[in-house]
């Protein structure tokens, strides 16, 4: 299984996430949407089914394509753990400096 934050990282597949999520849509219509080819954005959206972001009902011939609310749950929570740890570990860094760091003279 992809991992979540790596697959919605790619410029492509984070526009796709943003599409899908006014509702389901088919293949054909999102790549309307691109330059692309519809056969690469079907393999976007695969790597995106792959990761829980998304998931596929077919009616007929097509496919319809819309998000999974548990995986973009699962997806938020990582990139506010990400941003927690990083935001943490730079008010580590300023304090570290700040306090190593010689004062200036004063004029």
């Amino acid at each position: 299984m992809a991992d979540a934050l790596s697959a919605a990282a790619e410029p492509t597949r984070r526009r796709l996430l943003q599409l899908l999520a006014t509702g389901p849509r088919t293949v054909s219509d999102l790549a309307e949407q691109f330059t692309v080819t519809r056969p690469a954005i079907s393999q976007h959206l695969a790597v995106l089914a792959d990761a829980g972001l998304v998931t596929a009902r077919k009616d007929g011939r097509q496919r319809f394509y819309s998000v999974v609310p548990a995986g973009i749950t699962q997806l938020r929570a990582e990139i506010d753990r990400f941003w927690s740890t990083e935001l943490d570990l730079l008010v580590d860094d300023a304090t570290k400096r700040a306090t190593t760091q010689p004062e200036e003279p004063r004029s």
